[in-house]
């Protein structure tokens, strides 16, 4: 048997880090792999209130247009065509804005050509920090809850075994006594008679 690759097609994160690099996630996945197609990607970018500007096109090689992103993208996709994804270098708070993915297919059949368009809308917010995500807040509240709580168990737990050890050693040394000891009224009988 053959294995081959699934695709699975996955939203783009929309929140990036100024100065970090933000991959824009664009997958489209093709339903027959074994069929060849042509395929031209086209990336736009939309500022708040403005138009649609190419910032990138795959058309058999890759071509940045110039625009504000100059020198700071980078391609991304798979062989295969199905990611089409690029990666913004050095992300910085202008680069807020819509960015658009679009996808052109002409598959080759022996008897037509059709073709197949899609499109990808991500809505990017740059941020200047990385917020702390609720759930692992949450999850360092629970871990220092936990560790107060394992901490007094360990210390009633070795309390409780000390006071068990002492009451234990108290108990041997009163019955070692015990067994030791010699009343005094048994000490009068045991005096050994002497025959003359």
């Amino acid at each position: 048997g053959v294995c081959s690759a699934v695709c699975v097609e996955v939203p783009s994160e929309t929140e990036a880090v100024q100065g970090t690099h933000m991959k824009l996630l664009c997958i489209s996945c093709m339903k027959r792999e074994e069929v060849t197609a042509s395929t031209v990607v086209e990336w736009f970018y939309r500022p708040e209130g403005g138009k649609d500007e190419p910032i990138y096109e795959y058309r058999k090689t890759n071509h940045e247009f110039p625009s504000r992103f100059s020198g700071r993208l980078q391609w991304n996709g798979s062989k295969d065509m199905q990611d089409v994804s690029i990666t913004v270098l050095n992300v910085t708070l202008n680069d807020s804005g819509i960015y658009t993915c679009n996808i052109t297919r002409e598959f080759e059949f022996e008897i037509h050509r059709p073709l197949f368009t899609s499109s990808r809308l991500i809505h990017l917010t740059v941020v200047e920090e990385a917020g702390e995500d609720f759930t692992s807040v949450i999850s360092e509240i629970m871990m220092y809850i936990l560790l107060v709580f394992l901490t007094l168990w360990l210390l009633i737990e070795m309390v409780y075994c000390y006071r068990k050890v002492s009451k234990a050693e108290e108990a041997a040394q009163e019955n070692a006594t015990d067994y030791l000891a010699i009343p005094s009224e048994n000490k009068e009988n045991c005096a050994v008679p002497v025959e003359e």
